[in-house]
């Protein structure tokens, strides 16, 4: 074994795992093929509501290579209703959500009836033959009008379009004040209305699962990010064994929440392969994603905040509706309540209510997107901190220093029930600004609106935390979570004096094997490549709560060091016995235990030799280093920072440009500097794409009209500016290692950076919002508008326009 010279926490190492994914050496699920593998074909109601009147399957069943034809009436007795784990009111509508519709379908793109063949062609070519009577139902689309009384109904058997109505009260939780009395006593009173557009996550690897039902097991490979809980689901779900199931996640291209979920094709796969006794398998067409994947965000936002004529806010109410499409899905009604937690931010709220109105609608049923209710907050309370700056005729950061929690109040208790460890939002600004260069931009800004530069400037702040590493089992139960937030790793010691750990979280993409292996080599004192790290397999790794909420390292990673830990602890006293001295006398570093005040000491695979020998071990030791360890942390992570965007405006044609992007991120410490930039960079580029680009379309038949990537706009690296981004450090103190997470940080602070910063720029012209994505054409829809309403603000310096349409002050 090869001692580590330096430190391993803190380098900048390339991913192990690269080689093999870069060179296309990997194996995807669509790859796999046991033999004798049948191809699934799924076929999708073009209807977003209607009753299923006739299935003629004959000429399918008659194609070439066709080997069984299945409808939502051949299965409705077995397959069950797809999960959520989340029931967040006592009274929640839960509408049973079968994998293939029987009767009704209730949004376009629900599966109706399945073909497997011998190949994928012969399969979608039968799938064509197969001919669907419909007979139309009213379509639900609009949220506002869905819950008003008359309503159609997308599950009639529910009586009602509401899922459930979620709320927090800080006076009635005893965290805050009356937000009400705040409100009605307010100096300054600012109200608005933000929607937050339905998204689609667009991963690069398309769904797909191969299910083989020959062994003594149920083989599932599946590109999921939730390899132990598509286990418990599927047994759940379907009436198996739990042991009977093996669900393999193999190399897995991206996920962002997307494949956070039990899914429909899974469950139909699985019941297609039990019913023939062969493998089959399903990899969906990009189309298919767009339709049947789960969707995200889709909020409409009314906020009211309430301030004091020097800029200090006195209380927040926030109202959303919140569109959770046709089904329920694992998390779904709760992805909205993640917000609850967010929207006062890093600001002193003394006053708070939240409340929230799930809808259901025909569309695609919505869950988690990267970020997962936390964007929706960030944007919501960055906009109005920048819409209460035009109130006050101030500067936008000025207003924000004047309210964020300062780094000598950490811990700080939040008006939400929450208490941050610790944070210093002022170095992360001042950083921010220093490398923005924000003087000087400002001062750009202040000469293009006096010369009455056709191309605007604007400037765009976002100064935000997040809850990272969604865990704390009680919190989660007291938020009535279905499952627990823990994690769980495996140490094994090889006599080699190689390491293989085991591990519950399952990546699709943020570097668990080298990052873990970072961990490993400095806490045992191995070298990196010693290491080996072992993942997605539910025989290898038998206990795990998986990848999703920034919670891998966190989580994960505590996991690793706590089974790391005890395996020191178990080599202690075999290591005392090899040298012939007291436990009290040892000392362990750098993979090396030594007798205090003496040269002597045997390392860490010198030990591990010793026991796979067990010639002379202690009296009552037993021959195993192996180590495994369960971590549940105490508290969520709070990373924050500060991001600076520019953008310039052309007022003519509506172009934005993104002309300067600086962010400063805090994330605790950094186990790989290098995989931080790959997890910022990629989240900024999905935080703009929402400011600018992506937008899922419905028309009034609820088809939607946004399912390929020539109609959702998915930018490329062209269309992204360079950033410059950097960190500052301060440490979690609710883990050893000081980690907060990072995999959000970007996606969630980037959206209101842009879109303040395009708002910025036309605010003198009177405008003060400009609708998600800030397309030319919305632009230039929001310019013309208010000039031909003739709107103007009476101050345009520094971004201070006071013109407020949907508020006023008091």
């Amino acid at each position: 074994m090869t001692a580590v010279a330096e430190p391993e926490l803190g380098r900048s190492r390339k991913r192990k795992e690269d080689a093999r994914l870069i060179t296309g050496r990997t194996r995807w699920t669509d790859n796999l093929a046991p033999s004798g593998t049948l191809h699934l074909a799924i076929l999708r109601s073009p209807m977003a509501h209607a009753k299923i009147t006739a299935i003629d399957t004959e000429a399918a069943k008659e194609s070439p290579g066709v080997v069984a034809v299945v409808t939502g009436r051949d299965i409705a007795d077995v397959q069950g209703s797809l999960p959520c784990a989340w029931p967040i009111t006592e009274d929640m509508k839960a509408p049973a959500a079968p994998a293939m519709a029987v009767e009704e379908v209730r949004f376009a793109g629900e599966a109706v009836a399945m073909v497997a063949a011998r190949s994928a062609a012969e399969a979608r070519d039968a799938m064509d033959a197969i001919d669907v009577d419909y007979e139309d139902l009213p379509v639900v689309l609009d949220m506002p009008s869905a819950i008003e009384s008359g309503s159609p109904l997308v599950h009639q058997d529910l009586g009602t379009n509401t899922n459930a109505v979620w709320t927090f009260d800080s006076a009635e939780a005893g965290t805050g004040g009356d937000v009400e009395q705040a409100l009605s006593g307010a100096e300054v009173l600012v109200e608005r209305t933000f929607r937050q557009q339905r998204l689609i996550p667009a991963f690069m690897e398309p769904r797909s699962v191969v299910v083989d039902p020959t062994g003594e097991q149920i083989t599932v490979w599946s590109a999921t990010q939730v390899p132990h809980i598509l286990r418990v689901m599927l047994a759940m779900t379907l009436g198996v064994a739990e042991s009977k199931i093996r669900v393999i996640a193999p190399d897995v291209g991206g996920g962002f929440g997307g494949k956070l979920q039990v899914t429909p094709e899974e469950v139909l796969a699985f019941l297609m392969a039990q019913r023939l006794g062969r493998p089959v398998k399903w990899t969906e067409t990009r189309s298919e994603t767009m339709v049947s994947a789960h969707h995200g965000r889709d909020q409409i936002q009314k906020l009211s905040m309430a301030a004091t004529r020097d800029g200090r806010i006195t209380g927040l109410k926030v109202e959303l509706l919140a569109d959770m499409g046709a089904y329920l899905r694992l998390v779904t009604p709760g992805v909205p309540i993640l917000g609850a937690l967010m929207f006062n931010s890093i600001y002193k709220i003394p006053a708070y209510h939240f409340s929230c109105t799930n809808v259901f609608t025909n569309k695609t049923p919505t869950d988690a997107y990267r970020g997962a209710g936390r964007p929706e907050a960030t944007f919501g309370i960055e906009r109005m901190m920048d819409e209460l700056a035009a109130e006050l005729g101030m500067e936008p950061m000025e207003v924000r220093r004047k309210n964020w929690i300062a780094h000598e109040e950490f811990p700080y208790d939040t008006v939400a029930g929450l208490t941050y460890d610790s944070g210093n939002y002022e170095a992360a600004t001042d950083k921010a600004m220093e490398l923005f260069g924000y003087t000087s931009l400002r001062e750009e800004q202040e000469r293009r609106r006096r010369e009455n530069d056709p191309v605007q400037l604007g400037i765009g702040i976002s100064t935000f935390t997040e809850m990272c590493g969604l865990a704390p089992s009680r919190v989660l139960g007291s938020l009535s979570y279905g499952a627990g937030g823990w994690e769980h790793a495996a140490i094994r010691m090889l006599p080699t004096g190689k390491v293989e750990v085991v591990t519950g979280s399952s990546p699709h993409g943020q570097g668990h094997e080298t990052a873990w292996s970072q961990i490993v080599a400095d806490r045992l004192g191995v070298a990196f490549d010693d290491v080996e790290v072992l993942h997605g397999d539910t025989q290898v790794s038998p206990r795990g709560m998986d990848t999703y909420g920034s919670r891998s390292l966190t989580v994960g990673g505590m996991a690793v060091v706590a089974a790391a830990d005890k395996v020191i602890d178990k080599a202690r006293p075999i290591a005392a016995h090899m040298l012939e001295c007291a436990e009290e006398d040892l000392e362990f570093s750098s993979g090396r235990f030594g007798v205090r005040g003496t040269d002597r000491g045997v390392g860490m695979g010198e030990v591990a030799l010793a026991v796979f020998a067990a010639h002379d071990l202690p009296d009552g030791v037993e021959p195993n280093l192996d180590s495994d360890a369960t971590f549940d942390p105490e508290n969520f992570s709070f990373p924050h920072g500060t991001h600076l965007c520019a953008t310039e405006v052309d007022t003519e044609t509506g172009h934005v440009k993104i002309r300067k992007y600086v962010c400063v991120d805090d994330i605790g410490s950094v186990i790989n500097p290098l995989i931080v930039e790959g997890q910022v960079h990629g989240g900024l580029a999905q935080g703009i794409a929402q400011a600018l680009y992506e937008e899922a379309v419905y028309d009034e038949g609820g088809t939607l009209t946004t399912g390929t990537l020539a109609d959702y706009l998915v930018p490329s690296a062209a269309d992204l500016p360079e950033f410059t981004t950097d960190r500052t450090e301060t440490r979690a103190t609710s883990n050893a290692l000081g980690v907060k997470g990072v995999g959000e940080a970007g996606t969630i602070a980037s959206t209101p950076a842009v879109v303040n910063a395009v708002v910025d720029a036309l605010r003198p012209m009177g405008v003060n919002d400009v609708e998600m994505p800030c397309s030319p054409q919305r632009v230039w829809r929001a310019v013309t508008g208010a000039r031909a309403s003739g709107k103007t603000a009476p101050e345009a310096g520094g971004g201070l326009g006071s013109m407020n349409p949907h508020g006023g002050t008091r």
